[in-house]
């Protein structure tokens, strides 16, 4: 985990249990991960906006470095913010597929998790 000025407050509120991404206070384009300026507008001024905890499977890895067991991180594009990538634990019953449509669960701490 790597806590910045920037994502903070990101941080804080997954804690709790809900997803956000920077919206420009400018332009009103939605991002992530956390940055000082607008890539559209370079505006400095932004908030945090809370999203939908959904999106589609875009790819993922089956990790076996320095675990028990293997575990697959998923990279999933978000519903309601496009633009928005993130990554998080694959916790489905069965192996992840390109295109299909997830949840974030919140693991204990700042954790997201993914599930189908």
């Amino acid at each position: 985990m790597s806590v910045d000025r920037d994502s903070a407050e990101w941080w804080d509120l997954v804690a709790k249990g809900v997803l956000a991404v920077q919206r420009c206070s400018s332009c009103g384009l939605a991002r992530f991960p956390a940055r000082a300026f607008c890539a559209a507008c370079r505006t400095e001024g932004w908030s945090w906006a809370a999203v939908a905890p959904e999106g589609l499977v875009e790819s993922w890895i089956v990790s076996h470095w320095r675990a028990a067991a293997p575990f697959t991180v998923v990279r999933v594009r978000l519903a309601e913010a496009p633009r928005c990538v993130l990554y998080g634990t694959w916790r489905g019953e069965q192996e992840p597929r390109r295109g299909q449509r997830v949840r974030a669960l919140f693991a204990d701490g700042p954790l997201i998790e993914w599930t189908a």
